[in-house]
């Protein structure tokens, strides 16, 4: 299951998170690693957006909560559907329709 995450933190000095945003990298790496997470990138000025490939939405939502613990934030999440799922879904539909 793809999910697009899109954090915004707390308004916070961004100085005063030096350490949270790096730790925030190191708990990424991992999760790049083992395939949980496809792609990471920080937002220009504050955040991040990161592609989630999970099993389940309890899988995402242990994720979700363990980065707010290490960088208070604001979610927006987006489920996704690849590529394939995507073809998949438009061969079931009527093609008659306008």
């Amino acid at each position: 299951m793809l999910f697009l995450v899109i954090s915004t933190p707390r308004p916070e000095r961004p100085s005063t998170l030096v350490d949270s945003r790096s730790h925030y990298w190191e708990w990424m790496r991992p999760l790049l690693d083992a395939g949980l997470a496809r792609s990471v990138h920080a937002r220009v000025g504050r955040g991040a957006v990161a592609l989630f490939d999970v099993d389940s939405n309890t899988t995402l939502h242990r994720l979700m909560n363990e980065w707010a613990d290490i960088i208070p934030a604001h979610f927006d999440v987006y489920p996704l559907l690849d590529e394939e799922s995507a073809k998949a879904f438009l061969a079931t539909q009527d093609r008659g329709r306008p």
